[in-house]
């Protein structure tokens, strides 16, 4: 488990939720409740729901029979005060009469719609907002501790993808290279794949390709972009580029553009910089090349417990960059019926530059028969 000081964050979410104008934050299992307590709960329809409000102490709702899965938790030794209810209770009622006289909660962003519908009902004169405009806020800085976490996970990766090259074969379809990969990153250190994303040939001009039973010929690009899980919490996501043979001189010439584009959007993160700015640079520098419009996505997302997080690398996003900020580098093109390529890196925003965890080699890996 992350060493994380469990009670910090909540006494923090506590003060901002107050500051933000909310009386309280009702988290439910999901990234932001291991977050903040470090109890990574199973999302059931029984309620389980993390109350923290902003004047008073928090207390964690269970359901009776995960009672000793949340006194195993931090929840436990930080001697939060936990609340049980029994099969036949009302678990939203007890969260209203926990709460008494409120106007404005925050609900946890990943919360089911029947939980939400379910507390507007116990408690329909209360406004309902989004708790991301304080977890998430929070959960952008990485500590150090989780950085450490992110770059482990970063290691794990890297070694999968050392070993992808030994899978790629003409006649071997995307579904049997996915399969291989997916167990590598649980044998690499993952607890599960979360993603594994194979797109050979003109499959390659689908970002999110699903693997098919297409089989690799000679020539092929193919764009594998792969991530997992790791036992912290913390995510992995990398993407490397590989051709079986000589994909062709325009190829060639277009990948080498995206690769300086990449290098120098990366390049340019630091303290203050906005996360439009590193997106302008990608952008700017593959327009420049003749392949603007055919990179058809944002330059990176955040990431951290999981895969897509705040902050956002895309145009419009105005927020300045901070030290310990997390995300992916990861310009593209994608010209359709033709090919692919992305390449993609986890980077942290340091105190005055760019930290790259990821380490594998960004050229192109052709793959010789």
């Amino acid at each position: 488990m992350l060493d994380a000081d469990y009670a910090t964050r909540i006494t923090a979410a506590s003060s901002a939720a107050h500051g933000v104008g909310l009386d309280a934050l009702l988290i439910t299992p999901g990234p932001d409740l291991r977050y903040l307590l470090g109890y990574d709960a199973i999302p059931l329809e029984r309620l389980t729901c993390l109350v923290v409000r902003s004047a008073g102490d928090p207390v964690l709702v269970v359901p009776a029979l995960e009672l000793a899965a949340a006194k195993a938790s931090p929840a436990g030794p930080l001697g939060i005060s936990i609340a049980t209810w029994q099969e036949t209770d009302d678990p939203y009622a007890l969260v209203a009469s926990l709460l008494g006289r409120v106007h404005a909660v925050g609900l946890a962003d990943h919360m089911w719609a029947s939980k939400v519908l379910a507390l507007r009902a116990a408690m329909p004169d209360v406004e309902q907002q989004t708790a991301g405009r304080v977890v998430n806020a929070m959960r952008m800085r990485k500590s150090p501790a989780e950085v450490s976490a992110l770059q482990g996970a970063a290691d794990a990766i890297d070694r999968v993808h050392a070993a992808v090259p030994s899978l790629l074969r003409e006649g071997r379809t995307e579904r049997e290279i996915g399969r291989d990969i997916a167990e590598l990153i649980v044998a690499e250190g993952h607890v599960r794949a979360d993603f594994v994303i194979v797109a050979s040939g003109p499959n390659g001009a689908s970002p999110h390709h699903e693997v098919s039973d297409r089989r690799l010929e000679h020539g092929d690009a193919v764009v594998v972009d792969i991530g997992g899980t790791t036992p912290e919490g913390y995510c992995s996501d990398e993407t490397r580029t590989y051709a079986l043979g000589d994909p062709g001189a325009d190829y060639l010439d277009a990948y080498a553009q995206l690769l300086a584009a990449q290098m120098a959007a990366t390049a340019s993160v630091r303290p203050g910089v906005p996360c439009e700015s590193v997106d302008a640079v990608a952008r700017d520098w593959l327009e420049g090349a003749g392949l603007g419009d055919f990179f058809i996505h944002r330059t990176g997302h955040g990431i951290g417990l999981e895969t897509h997080e705040e902050p956002y690398i895309v145009a419009g996003n105005d927020l300045p960059l901070e030290e310990g900020m997390a995300f992916s580098v990861e310009p593209g093109y994608y010209i359709p019926g033709r090919f692919g390529a992305r390449i993609e890196d986890i980077v942290v925003c340091g105190s005055d530059g760019p930290v790259v965890l990821n380490q594998r080699p960004r050229d192109l890996v052709v793959v010789e028969p």
